[in-house]
């Protein structure tokens, strides 16, 4: 069942809320799991995605994410401007990336402090958009939800001790997946909630022996 928002859309600066409002989403989120300030983007462009950006503002939609602007931002039409101001290095490159949704892009960060991060996602219609891929774990994340991500050893009892501690904060989890290299190797696993991850709660799970990382995106 479809919501009226759905059938309407987000709240808006663009054209299309595919080609704006959801690429705005998919930098947005982007900028998230990166963690860091950017300082560098690369965006690779698919299917209707290379064909129509410029004249749709998908690119200019796209940076005002990495930039942290929200789809209503009035800002969004200087977002290129903004970024080089900033000394943001961006580009973008026209790629064909088979049988995936035509709106898909391939994001690229690099952080102040070095950090970087790849992200595939595409903005599937009315705003609403679908991560795919993170630094090469298959996922599906659609920012409508706060999520607590974790990259961790792949072993016994690691998913029990994450769900506890949500358990213990009164955290209901809405959705999770796991995506791994290969038994026993580094796992990433994803789990959508219903309430706020607050950072007691992510310092928390940081201390469990066998996670390498774990971070929270807030919903978009």
């Amino acid at each position: 069942m479809r919501s009226v928002f759905d059938i309407i859309g987000p709240i808006m600066i663009g054209p299309s809320s595919s080609h704006t409002a959801g690429a705005v989403r998919l930098g947005l989120i982007a900028r998230r799991i990166l963690g860091e300030e950017p300082v560098k983007v690369e965006i690779n462009l698919h299917g209707s995605f290379a064909r129509t950006y410029k004249g749709h503002g998908t690119d200019k939609a796209l940076i005002a994410g990495v930039l942290g602007f929200a789809t209503d931002d009035e800002r969004i039409k200087d977002a290129l401007l903004l970024a080089s101001a900033k000394k943001i290095i961006y580009n973008f490159k026209k790629v064909d990336l088979g049988t995936v949704h035509p709106n898909t892009a391939v994001i690229y960060l690099t952080g102040i402090n070095g950090r970087t991060t790849r992200i595939i996602g595409a903005s599937v219609g009315g705003g609403n958009i679908l991560i795919t891929n993170i630094d090469g774990y298959d996922v599906e994340l659609t920012g409508q939800y706060p999520a607590l991500i974790t990259i961790h050893h792949d072993c016994p009892g690691v998913i029990t001790k994450v769900t506890s501690i949500l358990a213990k904060y009164a955290i209901n989890v809405a959705f999770m997946r796991v995506s791994r290299q290969s038994r026993g190797a580094e796992a990433l696993m994803i789990l959508e909630v219903d309430d706020v991850l607050t950072e007691a709660v992510v310092a928390e799970c940081q201390m469990v022996d066998e996670l390498e990382n774990a971070f929270c995106i807030p919903a978009i």
